[in-house]
């Protein structure tokens, strides 16, 4: 597979078809000169052997041509269809066209224009790791099968990607030039931050493309359909690590792993306007970004209506959603190492699990979780970027 980079959101809205290339017969009529020019005991063989080799060149050379010439006309035929890079030199697939429109059609609800978003890397993307436990909550909860005929997976790396090809069936593969997401990066490391802003300039863009979304990390559970629990009044809803006020009061700690979003012109210019923030805060995530602009006079000027989602409904290990009749979604939040996860993720689809068989029951965990970032814990030689 071709080595695939991306130099930002938009430039997969101008990406174009590129021809094929000139094959060249110089070292070929090289060859049959040397061949035909021998002479002296088995000269006869070997003009016989240059004959063959002359038509045997002439044969390949067609082929190539032909080859080129069906690239030119169809250069991705070769490469999966969702896969994007914007300027990838040198790689049919970076002249990929539109193919995240292909996707998001795909896979968008009949009835409007939404999607679910998540982001994979291989550090997840490893059978009986996180992400085989987020498929699988989506499978056990109730009445939450039927929302993964809508969710994209967003690979980070080509192993991440063909990992979603196997189990899953709208999967679109996003890189950054000169960045490696499949690997261990450590909590705010400068491969953690670039990865966070990267997925914030995406998001952008799918608003731009007229569609709404909920966005949500891989480690959160899906129990029930969160959407009769939206705002039918809000442009901009996001979860929250600690949820202690009104919807609309911001000082809610908002938590970005769980978003969902209108497109209109307010949250395509809030995206960039959050982007762009970066610059102003360096060195720091987008949760954190956020948290410094969501009272800024700009959202007020534009217009943008935000909503805290109530924990109650949309919770995480940070502060429990309690009642089980109620919860929808359970983030892992508050949380770090990917095998203190596992554990505490497995053990709350088995307490789900109870609680669908019998009708009560309640969680136990966090358990793994409790206190993971005030003690040492041993990376995961794939851990993935730790924020939450």
């Amino acid at each position: 597979m071709a080595d695939m980079t991306s130099k930002g959101a938009d430039d997969e809205e101008n990406c174009r078809d590129s021809g094929g290339g000139v094959a060249n017969s110089e070292g070929e009529n090289q060859s049959c000169t040397l061949c035909s020019e021998t002479s002296g005991n088995g000269g006869g063989f070997r003009l016989y052997l240059a004959k063959d080799l002359r038509i045997g060149l002439l044969f390949a050379g067609l082929a190539v041509s032909c080859l080129l010439l069906f690239n030119s006309t169809n250069p991705l035929k070769f490469f999966p269809t969702s896969y994007y890079s914007s300027i990838g030199a040198g790689s049919p697939v970076g002249r990929k066209v539109r193919s995240l429109d292909v996707v998001l059609k795909s896979a968008a609800m009949e009835d409007s224009r939404t999607v679910i978003l998540t982001t994979l890397n291989d550090a997840w993307a490893e059978p009986d790791s996180v992400f085989d436990l987020f498929l699988e909550s989506f499978r056990v909860g109730n009445g939450t099968r039927r929302l993964l005929d809508h969710l994209i997976v967003v690979a980070l790396d080509k192993k991440a990607y063909d990992r979603c090809l196997a189990v899953h069936h709208h999967c679109f593969a996003l890189t950054t030039k000169g960045m490696d997401f499949s690997s261990e990066a450590e909590f705010m490391s400068t491969d953690y931050l670039e990865m966070m802003w990267r997925r914030i300039d995406f998001l952008r863009v799918v608003l731009k493309k007229g569609y709404d979304f909920v966005f949500t990390d891989t480690d959160i559970m899906w129990l029930r359909s969160p959407f009769p629990h939206f705002y039918s009044d809000a442009d901009f809803q996001i979860a929250c690590d600690y949820y202690r006020f009104s919807a609309a009061d911001k000082r809610n700690s908002p938590n970005g792993g769980f978003t969902y979003v209108r497109s209109n012109n307010r949250t395509v210019e809030f995206y960039k306007f959050w982007y762009e923030s970066r610059k102003s805060f360096p060195g720091q995530h987008d949760q954190d970004v956020l948290n410094k602009i969501k009272s800024h006079n700009f959202l007020h000027y534009i217009g943008l209506q935000m909503r805290f989602l109530d924990t109650a409904y949309i919770g995480g290990f940070c502060q429990l959603s309690r009642d089980l009749n109620r919860v929808c979604t359970m983030h892992a939040n508050c949380c770090v190492g990917l095998d203190n996860k596992i554990h505490d993720l497995s053990a709350l689809l088995d307490d789900w699990r109870k609680y669908m068989a019998s009708g009560t029951g309640g969680w136990s965990v966090p358990k793994a979780c409790r206190g993971s970032f005030g003690r040492p814990h041993k990376p995961h030689k794939h851990d993935l970027f730790w924020r939450r």
